[in-house]
């Protein structure tokens, strides 16, 4: 059994759709090579079903041989048990290709989305990273899994080449060049096929774009009375995408059909030509059987051939879209000769004149509330014209690895994935319980363990849905906690919280944080009290500089800045 995923599923090529989906298929030649093997074997067995019944025919039932009834018999039992067994091993193969291809895909999307990180939003839709994984990945596996079958019906077209050229030649060249002018047929149709296709993939892309932006601002929405507008532009859109796929089912539907009326006239044509023969002596009964057998086999070939073309041109399709994720570049990237880091020193950002001192519980209060997670980009190396330096070493000049293992930022995007409650905070899994009880204990989240029937090892749904926005707050700040790096940056960590569970965390923050830089963008006061020293920013430079309090009375700015918050959650409460 092949374990998956697997552990490097290596570095794609995306230089092209095509040299992507031979890239797939190389790192499962074994696989492949297997499917194909069985594939062979079982529609070949099939081609000889109809040779061996026109063999029983005319030299048993016709010449009154029993004992040769019964060889040719036992020689079509023997085929089907062969062709069943081939089948069965053919389908793993093929079940085992399609999970292979779609699995190592999702690796790759995935591990280059981690390492685009802030740059994936930036240059593609949400909707179209989710496409990737809701359809692209199966369009793939389709490509891998059709080969099995495609080598058979090459090969079976082949073997029945052959035996018909044999029996007869002018029906034997009847077949095979009917067969190929019925292919070329339906050939102009797969081209229109694959544009509508294409436009049905960027309508759905879109779609899902719109769907995830409406589902990621409802609260907005509801808020401001929009629910009506979004909605009533989603069923429009929606329209757009259910005609693209009614455009692609009219042509599909015409393949389909025509997949099914031109063999039928072949067969026709093909038998009435057998019975003249049969009827003029050239051709025995057993042989017009076998021929009628052998025009209505060749149709599974066919179709096939016409799957497996179809599946090629969606592939390509899905394939293009994964290319685009794959070809975008990261706009942080790592200096050619790293440094390290230090492992303790001040957090210094000279541009805006913020100065986190080694050790200290430092809050960063913005006059612009929306340039606070902008702040901590830039403390985090996310903003790669960032000129930070930590320790003295200009975060620049270090990898990325390394920034991200001194320097935790948790904002307000952070999110929670399907797992239990103890993957969620540990995923490393390095941290015991006590040590996990203690972090739950800072960010006063003890009531959620408490609620939870399986305590730590509780399933928390996808983004943590099952929990409220303060909750999941509480444990996003768990998380962090535990991640225990040299300087921790958290934007707003208690915006969804009450006053009192705010006021608990500020103050066992500091504890649990001692001796290690912590880094708090707000501007709640309850929080701002409770820091070793207040950075005040304005326009992007730091304008003041001291304690809570102090800056209260000496600054009118930071003074309307930290109550005008106190005001707004009056206003709301």
């Amino acid at each position: 059994m092949r374990q998956l995923p697997v552990a490097d599923p290596g570095t794609p090529d995306h230089r092209s759709p095509a040299r992507y989906l031979l890239w797939v298929a190389s790192g499962q030649k074994a696989t492949l090579l297997g499917g194909m093997a069985f594939g062979i074997l079982w529609m070949g067995a099939q081609a000889f079903v109809p040779a061996i019944l026109g063999k029983a025919i005319d030299q048993g039932i016709a010449a009154g041989d029993t004992e040769r009834l019964l060889l040719w018999t036992t020689a079509l039992f023997a085929v089907g048990v062969l062709q069943a067994l081939a089948g069965i091993m053919r389908h793993r193969f093929a079940v085992v290709n399609w999970l292979s291809g779609a699995y190592r895909t999702v690796q790759v999307v995935t591990r280059k989305s981690a390492d685009l990180g802030a740059t994936l939003p930036k240059n593609l839709a949400t909707g179209e990273v989710v496409s990737v994984g809701a359809s692209d990945l199966a369009y793939i596996g389709n490509v891998l899994e059709v080969v099995a079958r495609f080598a058979g019906a090459i090969v079976a077209f082949v073997v029945v080449a052959v035996i018909l050229l044999s029996s007869s030649t002018l029906l034997g060249l009847v077949v095979l060049i009917g067969v190929p002018v019925m292919l070329f047929c339906l050939g102009p149709m797969l081209r229109p096929l694959h544009k509508r296709q294409s436009a049905h993939r960027e309508a759905v892309g879109e779609l899902n774009s719109l769907g995830s932006d409406i589902v990621a601002g409802l609260r907005v929405l509801r808020g401001i009375g929009g629910e009506d507008s979004f909605s009533t532009r989603y069923r429009r859109e929606s329209q757009l995408v259910r005609g693209a796929g009614v455009r692609v089912a009219r042509i599909q539907s015409v393949l389909d059909a025509a997949q099914v009326f031109l063999p039928g006239i072949f067969i026709v044509i093909v038998v009435g030509l057998g019975a003249h023969f049969a009827l003029r002596g050239e051709l025995s009964a057993g042989t017009l059987v076998a021929f009628y057998g052998y025009a209505t086999f060749l149709v599974m070939p066919l179709r096939t051939a016409t799957e497996a073309a179809d599946k090629l041109m969606r592939g390509l399709v899905a394939a293009r879209r994964v290319n685009r994720v794959l070809s975008l570049t990261s706009d942080i990237v790592d200096p050619a000769t790293p440094v390290g880091l230090p492992d303790r020193g001040d957090l210094v950002d000279p541009v805006s004149g913020i100065r986190a001192r080694d050790g200290l519980l430092t809050a960063i209060v913005s006059a612009e509330p929306d340039r606070a997670a902008v702040l901590a980009d830039r403390l985090g190396r996310y903003d790669d014209t960032s000129e930070v330096r930590y320790g003295g070493v200009t975060l620049a000049s270090a990898t990325r690895a390394d920034v991200r293992g001194r320097i935790f930022v948790s904002d307000t995007g952070a999110q929670m994935f399907t797992g239990t409650l103890r993957e969620e905070l540990d995923p490393d899994g390095r941290r015991s319980d006590e040590e996990l009880m203690a972090a739950m204990r800072t960010a006063s989240a003890e009531d959620v363990l408490v609620a939870l029937t399986d305590g730590l090892d509780s399933t928390v749904e996808e983004k943590g849905r099952s929990f409220s926005g303060g909750q999941r707050q509480r444990l996003v700040l768990v998380r962090a906690l535990l991640a225990d790096p040299s300087v921790l940056v958290l934007v707003e960590p208690t915006s969804a919280v009450d006053a009192h569970t705010e006021a608990r965390i500020a103050d066992r923050l500091r504890e649990h944080r001692a001796g290690r830089s912590t880094v708090v963008l707000t501007s709640s006061p309850l929080l701002l009290d409770r820091v070793d020293e207040v950075i005040f920013v304005s326009a992007g430079r730091v304008v003041a500089v001291g304690k809570h309090r102090e800056l209260l009375q000496t600054d009118q700015l930071y003074r309307r800045t930290v109550t005008r918050q106190t005001e707004d959650e009056e206003v709301l409460a």
